[in-house]
């Protein structure tokens, strides 16, 4: 919300010596993120006057037009003489009003006037447009033409109101108020003490049957409906300076007087109106839902196709309007044809939830929607009415219809009641019943009663719906750099719990691997589940999808972590880095079976473990995983010899790395899942007392899914769910005891069928070679038709025993080697080599 200082002083009387800056440091200490306080005009010098324009001559010979032309400037040039002047534009005529700035003058960005020869001529000034005056877009997008009222020689600065501060307010969705000049007033006027002028205090004649027939079908849509009508206006009338200045400043562009005075009262009290050309409309307005597949071409030119939830503005041919969001093409008030003498006046209230979903449904955001679906005060429809219809008496002189139509569906007032002490107790802070009375008060609230305050909301403020609500405005309004910070004081001996520890080592060992952390936005769209091949079936495909997401393209909480790091790779690949290796460790979300409804938690104490229980349990399941991206080389050639790309292999091996920090043993076997190659992928198990539990997958990606996600080739990943591994974990791993006793390694050669896995023939030495087996290494895979068979593989061990008490001897390392090669025959089929 932009607001001109000069607007926001007719409703509370500042300081003069208030600037800009002041007033936004005040709002902000209120709780109004103003981010920026814009100088218009800032650095603009005279002289720059009213100018009549008194001949024109054409200059030929030239690529484009050109005007010399003769201007009376009054006696603002010192000599009373026409001031020559050359110019290129053509919206202009002898006798018109124009802006000239003559030399000596600075125009917005340091632009200095000075007499220059140019087109055979000298030009001694210029006549100024919108876009050089810093006015912003008028519409015209030429040499600005005043109403002939206007006096030569009159100072053009402080007519078109040239030198201003704008606040630009950045509107959050629970202070809909604020995107009004009304609301910003009476923060305003909150913060400084002062008393508030408020503009929606008008005389609004009673309803009565002589005014325009509405019908409202909905009324839980459309709870209020006022309709006035002005008659007999002047359609050659166009927007005063002042009116088109004021919606310049706050953003808007001009269109057409009823228009500009439709949205200048939009900008005043908050309040979204519509006017309608009478004569364009055909029998009662109507409000209704819309039937599915209704049509409507709104203002903007669009033909759309309407769904049942969608409110709508009707007449006898069907649907005119967008209720709430946007206008009808076939009810526009014509500017360009000057027909329009008649018009009807809406100003409604509509359902906040209703209006929200259908400018998100037809992607229409527009200065209306974004009012009602933050929340717009009811009350102030007959006001706004009101307050258009004497703008277009006085502008366009119109006449106002006695008739006055109010269609209301019957509501009462929002009462809370708050004990007097409830803001103290949730700030910590002792303000006392007769502050939090005088604020609330403040606010616009009535307040009643001595310990228990009984408070009626006012009708601006659709936000405040319980006593946390109150508590919030007393605190923000007393200050919320007043209150008091405390460290809060854990008890001793507290630190960070295994959890904790295990996924700093995970992400401390994946650093120290070479990977670099990526954090994703936890949000995903159901189409990446088809991209990564996911059966129908699958459970990833069951999400949690969010009421409110910041995208409607992924509207689902994610059930993997690929699809983010997948993306950051793609990003990262596209603008040259090439050789990549990504990790990240986040929650994932699946829905419960069945689903329950939170609690609402209270803040005068701490929670009972009942109620954290099942505030627990009305949230999603949320285990913790770590995946890991590679693409590109994993070791970079030099000096030092050869490089090499990544592959699966290293993305099995970023498992093992978190399978080693956890302290325990990670299963690998060949396995096939959604987005793996079928051949490359690796399956991650671990025992979890006693019970083998697949905890996620490694390899190479599938072709088809780096090509549908425009990944790089031989793109790997790896992704395994922590919270299971650490179950199967022994807790904090044990450092390793240093023996004074040598070690002795024995290497073997097995020959095996090509398709028994690696950790099958590892696992039957291990267990095979017994206590005195330290470590066990693959160090060769080697296969060759002609020399092992057909099918066949052979895989090399390097076995190192130790004993922790001796020497061991070659005969005692030899006999251990044996019975694991033994082993491993009798379990796997394998033959000791050559």
């Amino acid at each position: 919300m932009r607001v001109p200082l000069s607007w926001l002083r007719e409703y509370v009387d500042l300081p003069a010596t208030e600037t800009g800056r002041d007033v936004q440091a005040k709002l902000i200490s209120v709780g109004l993120e103003v981010e920026t306080v814009e100088q218009v005009g800032d650095g603009i010098k005279g002289p720059l006057v009213v100018g009549k324009v008194l001949t024109i001559e054409e200059l030929e010979g030239f690529k484009k037009p050109i005007r010399f032309c003769t201007v009376d400037v009054g006696r603002a040039n010192g000599t009373g003489e026409p001031q020559e002047i050359v110019c290129g534009a053509r919206n202009f005529a002898v006798g018109d009003k124009v802006v000239v700035v003559l030399p000596g003058a600075v125009l917005p960005g340091d632009f200095a006037i000075a007499a220059r020869k140019t087109y055979g001529k000298t030009s001694h000034g210029m006549i100024c447009s919108g876009d050089e005056l810093g006015m912003g877009d008028d519409g015209s997008h030429g040499i600005i033409v005043l109403p002939p009222e206007h006096e030569v020689g009159t100072d053009a600065i402080e007519l078109l109101q040239l030198v201003d501060e704008v606040l630009d307010i950045a509107v959050t969705p629970d202070r809909g108020y604020a995107l009004s000049i009304r609301g910003v007033a009476r923060e305003t006027a909150i913060a400084y003490g002062l008393p508030l002028r408020d503009p929606a205090l008008l005389d609004v004649p009673q309803p009565n049957a002589f005014g325009y027939p509405v019908q409202v079908s909905d009324p839980m849509g459309c709870d209020r409906f006022t309709a006035r009508t002005v008659t007999g206006l002047d359609p050659e009338a166009r927007s005063p300076l002042w009116l088109t200045r004021r919606l310049q400043k706050a953003g808007m562009r001009p269109i057409s007087l009823a228009v500009d005075i439709t949205n200048y009262v939009m900008l005043e009290l908050g309040q979204p109106l519509h006017a309608y050309d009478r004569s364009r409309v055909q029998g009662p307005i109507g409000v209704r839902r819309a039937e599915q597949g209704e049509k409507l071409t709104t203002l903007d030119g669009a033909k759309r196709t309407l769904d049942a939830e969608d409110l709508v503005i009707t007449d006898d041919r069907g649907p005119i309007g967008l209720a709430g969001v946007m206008g009808g093409a076939n009810t526009e008030i014509d500017d360009t044809e000057g027909t329009t003498t008649e018009v009807v006046v809406e100003a409604a209230h509509f359902d906040a939830l209703s209006i929200s979903r259908t400018a998100r449904r037809h992607k229409l955001a527009s200065e209306a929607s974004k009012r009602f679906e933050r929340g717009v005060d009811p009350q102030a429809a007959s006001a706004a009415a009101q307050r258009t219809v004497d703008l277009l008496v006085l502008l366009a002189g119109g006449t106002a219809d006695a008739g006055v139509t109010e269609v209301i569906a019957p509501s009462a007032p929002h009462t809370i009641t708050i004990p007097a002490d409830h803001p103290d107790k949730v700030a910590g802070v002792t303000y006392g019943r007769e502050t939090v009375v005088r604020r609330l008060q403040q606010v616009g609230c009535d307040v009643y009663g001595q310990d228990e305050l009984i408070v009626t909301v006012p009708s601006w403020r659709p936000d405040l719906t319980d006593p946390n609500d109150l508590a919030e405005e007393v605190i923000r309004l007393e200050g919320y750099e007043n209150l008091p910070s405390t460290l809060p004081k854990p008890p001793a001996g507290r630190g960070l719990t295994d959890r904790q520890r295990l996924h700093r080592r995970i992400g401390r060992a994946l650093a120290g691997a070479g990977y670099v952390e990526a954090p994703n936005y936890p949000f995903v769209g159901e189409h990446v589940f088809d991209q990564f091949g996911l059966t129908a079936d699958d459970p990833n495909r069951k999400v949690v999808k969010l009421v409110n997401p910041l995208s409607d393209e992924e509207p689902a909480l994610r059930t993997t972590l690929l699809p983010g790091l997948l993306g950051a790779l793609r990003r990262n690949d596209g603008r040259g880095s090439h050789d990549l290796a990504l990790f990240e460790t986040g929650l994932v979300f699946h829905p419960r079976e069945e689903l329950k409804i939170a609690v609402r938690l209270p803040v005068d104490r701490r929670p009972t473990d009942e109620e954290i229980a099942s505030l627990t349990e009305a949230l999603p399941v949320q285990p913790r995983h770590a995946a890991v991206v590679l693409a590109g080389a994993r070791e970079q050639a030099g000096w030092w010899g050869k490089g090499r790309p990544s592959d699966w292999a290293d993305a099995v091996e970023a498992a093992r790395v978190l399978a080693r920090e956890a302290g325990t043993e990670l299963l690998v076997r060949g396995g096939q899942y959604g987005p793996w190659h079928p051949g490359r992928c690796a399956e991650l198990a671990v025992v979890v007392e006693g019970v083998e539990q697949v905890i996620g997958y490694a390899g190479e990606l599938h072709p088809g899914v780096l090509k549908t996600l425009g990944l790089p080739a031989r793109t790997s990943a790896m992704e395994l769910d922590l919270d299971v591994l650490e179950l199967a974990s022994s807790g904090v791993p044990k450092g390793p005891k240093i023996s004074t006793f040598p070690v002795a390694t024995q290497d073997v050669a097995l020959v095996v069928d090509v398709a028994v896995p690696h950790a099958g023939v590892e696992a039957a030495l291990r267990e095979g070679a017994g206590e005195l087996l330290e470590s066990i290494r693959l160090f060769d895979v080697y296969e060759n038709a002609a020399q092992l068979g057909e099918g066949k593989k052979s895989l090399a061990y390097a076995l190192r025993f130790r004993a922790a008490d001796r020497t061991l001897t070659v005969d005692e390392a030899s006999a251990a080697r044996d019975a694991a090669v033994a082993l491993a025959g009798s379990r796997v089929g394998a033959v000791l080599r050559g």
